[in-house]
């Protein structure tokens, strides 16, 4: 035990830091969690939000009906058409802690950047920052390193449009081997096009535009074949809904505050889910389960609330509960709207009831099928729980059953593994506060086409969700990262689909919301006595030997148990490399399963034939077969794996 006591504490232990010294040392205060990119919610798209958020609101505010954004080798541009900040607070506004327009609520009443603080951390976080504002003929340029003043250049005349320029590079040396994912960004920017109706984000060469604001998102992210009736559209000065049931299994909610996209919902989501069911049951008359009327929901809420309050300086959770300070509480004003405008429309629309009704008692019968087997399926599972070694749990949620905050669950993983040689390797090299390992046994259960009920016969698949926790949904998700990590091989593959199979039938929520992904682990090291080399690639081999001169040790990894404890530190550590899981757009999961897990058919036969290829130098050196199944056919799948 160390012995402390006789650790001086005087005035000097005491310390001041500069506003973008206590941003780069502490940027999760900030920003949240960093990463690298491979994440939705990673550091590097909220610099671009905090960036964009402020062109925004000056769209809102009626200046300016276009924003540029031109992401470039790590370089971020964003130019937007509105007035221009001051061009005397041109250095303030982007380097002055707490100073901003925004704190007067007569020029931004219902906005979401009201902290003033985004700017600032996108300037310290920044390895190259340049703030441009154009107003009235005139331009006011500054440049700045790490967030301090490198040049501050003289007002000059120009004929440039009014509006401002944002330019910056995130450090590489907090943002480590970052990069920028198109669908990530467009994703975002689409939020943004989504709810404000008109405006046009020209990103890359591509123009992203929408007229029918929530309905046009729903038609984007949800297979429009699969929905059961005709989305609903509905709004009102400071909230818009979209809400539709499909063939799926699980709850897709999308949530907004004052453009905001709150991915972890809040009282505004809460208040929604609540209205759906207690607006249906008055409509039919009857005490529905919730249960039942939840089921298959997919749905959108935005509102616009004066002087938001969020659970974090990212935003991704709304704390509020007042509408405004002097106003109704969100969920009476959500409730008051839905009951009217909800209850309005069904009586207009009878088909669309009728459609609602039959889903509601659908989910109903299927609840009740499947109820004496799911109670002795959960007793099962918490015998089993006990009893194996399956989940080695995280301390995270091993605390004396203290709640688990939600900026704290940002941090978790699970990895999902195959045979205890390699769920010991993670198990012994992994951070235990933060990481847990499920190990499964054998190959999982081909379940395409199957009901829910199979998931509760099914021990692997039983335990699996209850380790998760997604048995009634995501919401009490125990991860925010959901990780298959298998062997670099056919067998690993074979488990990969079926757990992705596993995820798309019964939890496509989990995917959709970017919680799954896949371990990207070495196949190769190459060493000599002074250099070690871990290779992804055959590419990165051959570098790897050639920068040792052709003196090399090397080593194939065929299986995540041949990878030793102290060397798999490295994987899922600082370094760990992650490839999310997407859906593209359009997507019919329903279509994607049967091509891939369905019976075999001769499109499936001529795909594999096709991209089934055997690398002449890979055999030369280890005498191992690739199989190269990266092309996806056109329609079928954008999964990144």
């Amino acid at each position: 035990m160390i012995d402390n006591s006789s650790i001086q504490y005087t005035e000097d232990n005491i310390k001041s830091l500069d506003w973008q010294e206590h941003i780069r040392l502490r940027p999760g205060m900030y920003i949240g969690k960093l990463g690298d990119g491979s994440s939705h919610d990673d550091g590097i798209y909220v610099l671009l939000k905090e960036v964009i958020d402020n062109s925004i609101d000056e769209y809102v505010m009626g200046h300016g009906k276009n924003i540029d954004i031109q992401i470039e080798h790590g370089k971020v541009t964003v130019r937007d058409y509105g007035r221009g900040i001051p061009l005397g607070k041109v250095i303030d506004c982007v380097s002055k802690i707490n100073t901003g327009g925004k704190y007067d609520s007569r020029a931004f009443k219902k906005s979401v950047g009201l902290n003033g603080v985004g700017t600032k951390a996108v300037n310290a976080l920044s390895s190259y920052f340049r703030v441009q504002s154009c107003r009235d003929g005139e331009c006011k340029m500054a440049e700045f390193k790490e967030g301090v003043l490198i040049k501050d250049h003289k007002l000059a005349k120009s004929n440039e449009a009014n509006g401002t320029i944002i330019e910056y590079i995130a450090d590489e040396t907090i943002f480590k081997h970052f990069k920028y994912r198109t669908e990530y960004v467009e994703n975002q920017l689409w939020n943004y096009a989504y709810l404000n109706a008109g405006l046009k984000l020209n990103y890359n060469g591509k123009t992203l535009v929408s007229k029918n604001g929530l309905k046009d998102l729903l038609e984007r992210k949800t297979d429009v074949e699969n929905l059961l009736y005709p989305i609903i559209h509905l709004q009102a000065e400071d909230i818009e809904i979209a809400i539709s049931h499909s063939t799926q299994y699980g709850e897709e909610y999308y949530s907004f505050v004052n453009g905001q996209n709150t991915t972890q919902g809040g009282t505004h989501l809460a208040a929604f889910r609540e209205a759906i069911v207690k607006t249906l049951r008055d409509f039919y008359k009857k005490d529905f389960d919730s249960r039942d009327v939840q089921t298959s929901i997919v749905g959108a809420i935005s509102l616009k609330v004066e002087e938001p309050v969020f659970e974090s300086q990212t935003k991704t959770k709304l704390g509020s509960q007042n509408m405004s300070p002097e106003g109704a509480t969100i969920r009476s004003f959500v409730m008051d709207f839905m009951k009217t405008n909800l209850d309005n429309y069904l009586h207009k629309n009878k088909e669309i009831a009728d459609a609602i009704l039959r889903k509601i008692q659908q989910s109903e019968r299927e609840r009740k099928e499947i109820a004496d087997i799911k109670k002795i399926a959960n007793q099962r599972a918490k015998k089993a729980n006990i009893h194996n070694k399956k989940l080695r749990d995280c301390r995270l949620h091993l605390t004396d059953g203290r709640k688990v905050e939600d900026q704290e669950k940002l941090a978790t993983t699970v990895f999902i593994t195959e045979g205890d040689s390699a769920s010991g390797s993670i198990t012994k090299a992994r951070n235990v506060y933060t990481q847990a390992v499920f190990s499964l046994r054998g190959k999982p259960l081909n379940c395409y086409g199957m009901t829910k009920k199979v998931v509760y016969q099914n021990e692997e698949l039983n335990l699996l969700q209850h380790a998760l926790d997604i048995e009634d949904g995501i919401e009490n998700l125990r991860y925010n990262r959901v990780v298959i990590a298998t062997d670099a091989d056919v067998d690993g593959m074979h488990i990969r689909l079926l757990l992705l199979t596993f995820f798309l039938q019964f939890f496509p929520d989990l995917v959709k919301a970017g919680h799954l992904y896949i371990l990207d682990t070495p196949l190769f090291r190459v060493r000599d006595k002074q250099k070690t080399f871990y290779c992804y690639s055959e590419k990165e081999k051959q570098d790897a030997i050639s920068q040792l001169r052709g003196k090399a040790e090397i080593t194939r990894f065929k299986g995540l148990g041949e990878i030793s404890p102290n060397e798999f530190g490295d994987f899922i550590g600082d370094n760990i490399r992650l490839e999310p899981v997407i859906l593209g757009e359009k997507t019919r999961i329903e279509d994607l399963l049967g091509y891939y897990m369905g019976k075999n058919t001769p499109e499936r036969q001529e795909f594999i034939i096709g991209n089934l290829k055997v690398e002449l130098d890979q055999i030369a050196s280890d005498e191992q077969e690739v199989i190269d199944l990266s092309p996806v056919p056109e329609n079928v799948a954008e999964e990144v794996v």
